[in-house]
């Protein structure tokens, strides 16, 4: 019995490997080809540590399709040559025979969890840090004009950037007080950097203001300078200026550079949150019911896919078994099982979004569709 699980593992592992290798160069010729027009001029091993900050993420997404060709591929050849027959007829059951293919299966799902949630999250950020800072230059340019959500209740928006010196100009720095929308500090800053999770601001200015207060200056007697000094000071509780203009003010960020650019450079933000971001927002106290929902689908979602590995394992068996019977049919079908899970995984994605409160509902949708599937055919093979 050892014997045949190492001739059947020997079987899977190259149509597993080659599909891993075919579909994460197609998807990593598909990222540059898109970009492509902004990379002129780059040294080839910078876009070559872009495409492998991307490699992460993409495992995750193409080992379901891999997993499917390696099962159709193989036992579609052991079906096609009576190998199959040949076993089933020494008294062991197709259960056994196809025991290393949930094996093989089980050990993707646990690479994909491991990269889904632990690295793919960082090398995400990494990508979008390397492709604005260092492979077109644009760095924070990118985001001047847009108001950006640094965590912790902190806002910046700028008016320009310089990508040689790395400065911001026109710094505006937002903080309002929680459950009280009319009262907050604005720093106002002619320059800045933003490096790591550090603000440093030069030629500034802060205010902490009370706008709930500006309807006592229409009350102030005139005449009276005293009570009109007293309701601009209820106004503008505190002003901070520099004693020098080289003075410089820091500001710890609760999203560092990188983060920003994966949250805000391009039109669908990077994926950044990984277990420890995830189970934070799900567990924490005086977290926004909003976000734990978030968080909920997200882990769900993270956790889904990779598990898809184990379930389109199953579901491809007797897609394998009644028509992998040339290596194009096999491929053509395993691409054909693929489609169309991923298509019901962004069906079920869609009718979690529309379900906050029971998103595992839709997150599940395709492995318990592909599931069910896959236990019914084998049954009637």
């Amino acid at each position: 019995m050892t014997r045949l699980t190492r001739y059947v593992t020997r079987e899977l592992l190259p149509p597993l490997l080659a599909g891993t290798l075919l579909f994460t160069a197609i998807l990593s010729f598909g990222y540059f080809f898109i970009s492509s027009q902004w990379l002129q001029g780059v040294p080839v091993g910078l876009i070559g540590q872009w495409i492998g900050y991307q490699v992460p993420d993409t495992l995750v997404k193409i080992f379901p399709m891999a997993v499917v060709l390696m099962t159709v591929v193989a036992f579609g050849r052991l079906a096609t040559e009576r190998e199959l027959v040949a076993v089933q007829s020494g008294g062991i059951g197709l259960g056994r025979i196809a025991r290393p293919v949930a094996v093989v299966a089980g050990i993707v799902t646990l690479i994909a969890v491991w990269l889904s949630l632990w690295v793919a999250p960082r090398a995400n950020v990494e990508t979008r840090g390397l492709y604005w800072d260092v492979l077109t230059g644009a760095g924070l340019g990118r985001l001047a004009g847009q108001t950006l959500d640094l965590r912790g209740g902190l806002t910046l928006s700028l008016a320009g950037y310089d990508h040689r010196t790395r400065q911001m100009s026109g710094v505006r720095v937002e903080r309002w007080q929680p459950g009280d929308i009319r009262r907050g500090t604005v720093i106002f800053a002619d320059a800045g950097t933003f490096e790591g999770n550090v603000l440093s601001l030069t030629g500034y200015q802060v205010f902490s203001v009370n706008y709930g207060a500006v309807a006592n200056l229409a009350r102030v007697p005139e005449g009276d300078p005293a009570a009109f000094r007293a309701a601009v000071q209820e106004v503008f509780p505190n002003v901070i200026l520099p004693e020098r203009a080289t003075d410089t003010l820091t500001l710890d960020t609760g999203l560092s550079r990188q983060e920003t650019f994966a949250e805000y450079a391009d039109a669908i933000g990077a994926d950044s949150q990984g277990w420890d971001e995830l189970t934070t927002a799900l567990t924490a106290p005086g977290v926004p019911e909003g976000e734990r929902q978030d968080a909920r689908l997200g882990l769900n979602r993270k956790l889904a896919l990779p598990f898809g590995n184990l379930v389109l394992a199953l579901a491809a068996l007797p897609f394998a078994l009644r028509y992998g019977r040339t290596l194009g049919v096999s491929l053509g079908i395993a691409l054909m099982i693929a489609v169309a899970y991923y298509l019901l995984f962004f069906v079920g994605l869609t009718v979690a979004g529309n379900l906050p409160g029971l998103p595992e509902v839709g997150v599940w949708l395709a492995n318990v569709v592909f599931a069910g599937m896959g236990l019914w055919l084998l049954r009637r093979a």
